[in-house]
């Protein structure tokens, strides 16, 4: 699904425990996680974020995690593995024909797009696909790296999710990057 992705190798340094000082999964995914909720992490790497959010959301949830790198996943699988998490997370390799995740179309309860709608390019297709996914009043948070993506980009970016069907609403808390909170009417 996308041209430019970040390379496998980025993925180890990624998982640095000092990458919680910047960017705590709990304190920014937290507020909006719940027991018992279905997540949609597209982008989700080798699960920096996937294994809190498999936590957040207990042994009665499941987190939908999509990724276009077979090697990403397959790094994640060992450590969902190897935390005992990997009953509650359910691991998809996406291509270019988009998400994939058609069989849980008006289920999922939240979705997280952390630092990857900038590599997707058919964002239109990308908002759509995730909008289907949600129930309605499902929410969205997008978050992407202001190093990466400029203001007027990222204004572009929301644009786009609104018209796919999203409506903006404020951040509840900070979040950090470059970030949006979308629901779905």
């Amino acid at each position: 699904m996308a041209d430019r992705v970040c390379p496998f190798w980025v993925g180890y340094l990624l998982l640095n425990p000092l990458r919680k000082l910047l960017e705590n999964p709990g304190k920014i995914l937290g507020q909006f996680v719940r027991e018992g909720m279905i997540v949609l992490e597209p982008g989700c790497g080798m699960g920096f974020f996937t294994l809190p959010l498999a936590r957040m959301v207990g042994p009665l949830g499941k987190v939908i995690a999509v990724e276009v790198q077979a090697k990403m996943l397959s790094a994640l699988e060992r450590r969902a593995q190897k935390a005992n998490l990997l009953d509650r997370i359910e691991l998809r390799q996406v291509g270019a024909e988009g998400l994939g995740v058609e069989d849980f179309f008006g289920q999922v309860d939240f979705a997280v797009a952390i630092h990857m709608v900038h590599e997707v390019p058919e964002q239109a297709i990308f908002f759509t696909e995730v909008f289907k996914a949600l129930k309605s009043g499902g929410k969205l948070l997008v978050i992407e790296p202001k190093g990466h993506v400029s203001e007027s980009q990222f204004e572009q970016t929301l644009a786009t999710a609104e018209n796919a069907g999203f409506r903006q609403e404020p951040l509840p808390g900070k979040v950090g990057g470059r970030s949006g909170f979308l629901v779905k009417p």
